[in-house]
């Protein structure tokens, strides 16, 4: 008889799938529909309030990547270097893209947004802002990449539970 009781791994990288593809959604609806209103790149405006008012790094990321995917992913990566074959593979693939994701995020990202969200409206603001955006599309790629993995390695641990 199999047994269908889940290790803690199972449910850990569930869960990493999960959060990344919360992230990775988020993330491109962050940039289609936020990012626009703090940002207009037409008439090269940065409005500070407005990224303010949305404060979507305390009202949204802290509880979902900030704290959760952060922890994810360094437990990921403790649980995949004991996982074998292509299982291993994946996981540990996507846990090290992720966390470069978050290496970026901590070091560049969550700072400069914090900066930012105290700049006026300069040429200088526009221009770290427009920074920001075209670097979010990288993080955009990394969160994308990392998810994709994260399934891969989903559809392995199947294959190695004999389902």
């Amino acid at each position: 008889m199999m047994n269908l009781k889940p290790s803690a791994a199972e449910i850990l990288l569930w869960l990493f799938v999960l959060n990344l593809g919360v992230a990775f959604g988020a993330g491109l609806y962050e940039h289609r529909i936020a990012l626009p209103r703090w940002l207009d790149v037409t008439g090269a405006h940065w409005s500070a309030e407005a990224a303010r008012q949305d404060d979507v790094g305390r009202r949204f990321w802290g509880f979902v990547t900030t704290g959760p995917l952060t922890l994810l992913t360094l437990a990921s990566l403790y649980f995949a270097t004991r996982a074998t074959g292509p299982l291993r593979s994946w996981w540990l693939a996507a846990a090290l893209v992720a966390l470069v994701d978050r290496l970026l995020t901590f070091s560049y990202f969550i700072p400069t947004m914090v900066r930012l969200m105290q700049s006026p409206d300069t040429p200088a603001a526009v221009e770290t802002a427009m920074r920001w955006a075209r670097m979010n599309q990288l993080r955009h790629v990394l969160a994308g990449g990392a998810w994709l993995a994260a399934l891969q390695a989903l559809s392995w641990l199947r294959v190695t539970r004999g389902a």
